[in-house]
């Protein structure tokens, strides 16, 4: 009897602990933070000193989400940083993933637990407080004034400058970059379908201008029917808010100035949408700005002759 009280109060000390672990780990708390694509991504840096978000990261992270790493928080405090594993909880995600978040710095209310040494946040809420810095540079961008000069093929000066009157799809590839190959059958389509409208489809390899002979044989093998410029450069790039990761692309009106910067591969679909909005909107400009002197215009009474018929 006396061994069973001892079991019973030992059980219900036990008991106790466990349900009061249980309810700390059940508080519901808030956190400000980064989402981050994988622990490894991050480490790729001191993050106290260069941020995590570029176009780059960005692009890097849809193989490490779609690969099924997992996603995380990366929380602040002082200059050390703790990773929570993202967990749905009320929060349900619109997408399969969480990769439309990465590089966004946001608040997640929710609970914290422990599993098998990993911290977890289960997301009951979340709110975005700033873009990614890969957002944030292709938004800084949208609406200036671009000029590019490379050569083209046959080593004669090209300019975006020449281009205008007439909206642009620049795209910045290279031979060694296996995602630009995939996309161009979409680029050679959409050249197809709309270079009767006036659009033009301009490919801007960041191959040596010595490296002519691969460029050639890559452009055979992927059928490109668009003008081809080589020696395009990071710098290049960076200047129009693409970050320095292949494939990269811009869509610049008839005016030169930039309307939209797409990091990775085009969504041919997505592209056209936009095409087709920027000619609609181009259409209407026209008709606007159509001088008087076109417009029908009543014909003036002439007198009637008092000579009789």
């Amino acid at each position: 009897m006396r061994y069973l009280s001892l079991f019973l109060l030992v059980f219900l000390i036990f008991s106790a602990e466990v349900f009061a672990q249980k309810n700390v780990s059940a508080e519901v708390v808030k956190l400000e933070g980064q989402i981050v694509c994988c622990a490894d991504c991050w480490a790729e840096a001191d993050r106290t000193k260069v941020e995590f978000g570029t176009a780059e990261d960005l692009l890097k992270a849809k193989s490490c989400v779609e690969g099924g790493d997992p996603t995380l928080i990366a929380v602040r405090t002082g200059n050390k940083f703790t990773l929570y594993q993202l967990e749905q909880g009320k929060f349900k995600l619109t997408e399969k993933n969480w990769l439309s978040y990465v590089g966004k710095r946001v608040a997640v209310t929710g609970t914290k637990k422990r599993e098998k040494k990993t911290d977890i946040f289960v997301v009951d809420a979340l709110e975005i407080l700033e873009e990614s810095i890969g957002a944030r540079e292709a938004k800084a961008v949208i609406g200036q004034e671009v000029e590019l000069k490379l050569k083209d093929l046959f080593g004669t000066d090209q300019s975006l400058s020449q281009y205008k009157g007439r909206i642009i799809v620049l795209n910045f590839w290279a031979t060694f970059c296996e995602p630009c190959r995939a996309e161009m059958p979409d680029l050679a389509l959409i050249q197809n379908e709309y270079a009767a409208l006036g659009v033009q489809v301009i490919g801007a390899s960041t191959d040596e201008i010595a490296d002519r002979a691969k460029i050639l044989q890559f452009i055979k093998e992927t059928k490109v029917n668009f003008p081809i410029w080589m020696g395009a450069s990071a710098a290049d790039m960076s200047r129009f808010g693409l970050g320095e990761a292949l494939p990269g692309t811009l869509l610049i009106d008839k005016n030169g100035k930039i309307v939209k910067v797409i990091s990775g591969v085009v969504n041919a679909a997505d592209l056209k949408k936009q095409i087709d909005s920027m000619l609609q909107t181009a259409e209407k400009t026209v008709e606007k700005s159509e001088p008087a002197a076109r417009k029908e215009v009543k014909p003036k009474k002439t007198e009637v002759s008092s000579v009789p018929s």
